[in-house]
């Protein structure tokens, strides 16, 4: 008996599936968002701020699987110190921003607004 040829990018999926359990999302599953903070600890309100905003826009798009928010303090004596580097992980691609501004709150402002035109872009790519 022979298998059925399978249609493109099934075997891809399959082996995503395979060796990236966690990238796969169940409906009505809520997706994770991963706060670091490199040698600080983040307080509580911004973390909560950095979630809702991420939240926000995760919600709008469904190919949205999870998202990793990265926190540093730049070693510079400027006040645009507070870098915030956020990736949104995608059914099979990653989206990435980083932002350098006075607070995290205002950096990670730029960084969602930057994400939002990729995914804009990228769901363009996708109906095409």
């Amino acid at each position: 008996m022979n298998k059925p040829i399978p249609k493109v990018g099934e075997t891809y999926k399959r082996k995503i599936k395979k060796h990236f359990p966690e990238r796969e999302q169940k409906k009505g599953e809520i997706m994770k968002v991963m706060i670091n903070s490199v040698h600080f600890k983040a307080s509580s309100d911004l973390e909560e701020f950095i979630t809702q905003k991420v939240e926000k826009v995760c919600n709008k798009y469904s190919e949205v699987i999870g998202a990793e928010v990265n926190l540093k303090l730049d070693n510079t004596d400027t006040p645009e110190n507070k870098i915030t580097d956020i990736r949104l992980m995608l059914k099979g691609d990653d989206l990435y921003a980083s932002k350098q501004c006075k607070t995290f709150e205002e950096a990670t402002d730029q960084a969602v607004d930057a994400l939002k035109k990729q995914l804009e872009k990228f769901k363009g790519k996708i109906i095409k």
